[in-house]
C-alpha cells in the first residue's frame, strides 16, 4: 500500500481537528505542527523547552492560524502524574483529541553494543518506545471522542534495513513497530482511529547531524519537505488506512 509523498492539504482541510505532536520545538515535530495549523487544525505543541515551544507558537500566531495550545512536557522524566495532568487538561480544554503524532525522538550512543552506556540506553529506550506507548494509552479515551482520529508513531530506516553501532535507538525504533502494530490490531474494531507509522528517511535535522557530523546538510532533505504523508494521515483523505508502516521519501 503506498500514500502520497506529496501531498499537501487543500486550506483549511484540518479546520476544527485538534492535534498533539511531540517534539514539537525543532526538526520533524516543528515542521509539521506548522504545516498542521496551516490547514486550520488546533495544534498542541508538546516539547520539553519552554522557550522553543513559545517560538513556534508565535510562528503559528503570526500566520493567523488557529491558536495553538502548549504542553511542557519532558519524556525521559515525566511521570504518571505529569501524563495524567496532560490528558485532563486536554480534555478540558478540547474535549477530544484528532491526532497524535510521535515525532520526539533521543539518538543516544552510536558505539558497539559491547561499549554502550546502560543509563543511556535505558534513556533511549524509554524516550523513543516507552513514552510513545504511555501517551497513546493516557489519551486513548480522548481519541475515542474523535469522529475520525489518526495516530502516528515516527520509524526509521533502521527498522528495515540493521545496521550495527545504531544501538538503543535502533531496537527502540524496532519495538515501536510492534507496538503500532498491536495497536491497530486491537482497536481494529473502532474504524474512528487509525494507527500507522511513517519512516520519514533523511531529514536535516539536528539528530541527523549528530548521526553522520561529516555529512553536507544541504544535501539533506527540510523536515518541511517529508511532512505530506503525515498531513495525509492526518486528514480525512487517510480514513481506512490503519495498521500500515509508510516510508516518506
Amino acid at each position: 500500500m503506498s500514500i502520497p509523498k506529496d501531498f499537501t492539504p487543500a486550506a483549511a482541510s484540518l479546520a476544527d481537528r485538534v492535534i498533539l505532536v511531540t517534539g514539537a520545538t525543532s526538526g520533524l515535530g516543528r515542521a509539521l505542527a506548522i504545516e498542521c495549523a496551516r490547514a486550520g487544525a488546533t495544534v498542541i505543541l508538546s516539547g520539553r523547552n519552554p522557550a522553543k515551544l513559545d517560538r513556534v507558537y508565535d510562528e503559528i500566531a503570526a500566520m493567523k492560524a488557529p491558536r495553538p495550545a502548549i504542553a511542557v512536557l519532558d519524556l525521559a522524566s515525566a511521570t504518571a502524574v505529569d501524563y495524567d495532568a496532560l490528558a485532563k487538561s486536554i480534555g478540558a480544554e478540547f474535549g477530544k483529541l484528532d491526532g497524535l503524532v510521535h515525532t520526539a525522538g533521543l539518538l543516544g550512543d552510536r558505539t558497539p553494543l559491547e561499549q554502550y552506556d546502560v543509563p543511556t540506553w535505558c534513556k533511549v529506550l524509554h524516550v523513543n518506545l516507552t513514552a510513545p506507548f504511555i501517551l497513546s494509552q493516557v489519551l486513548l479515551p480522548l481519541l475515542r471522542k474523535s469522529t475520525d482520529a489518526s495516530v502516528i508513531f515516527v520509524s526509521s530506516g533502521v527498522v528495515r534495513n540493521s545496521r550495527p553501532f545504531w544501538g538503543a535507538y535502533a531496537v527502540a525504533k524496532t519495538a515501536l513497530e510492534s507496538v503500532r502494530s498491536l495497536l491497530s490490531q486491537e482497536l481494529d474494531g473502532e474504524p474512528n482511529i487509525r494507527v500507522n507509522s511513517i519512516n520519514p528517511g533523511r531529514m536535516r535535522t539536528p539528530m541527523r547531524a549528530a548521526a553522520y557530523p561529516a555529512e553536507d546538510a544541504s544535501t539533506v532533505p527540510t523536515p518541511a519537505s517529508v511532512t505530506g504523508p503525515f498531513l495525509y494521515l492526518l486528514s480525512a483523505q487517510g480514513r481506512g488506512t490503519n495498521g500500515e508502516y509508510f516510508d516518506a521519501q
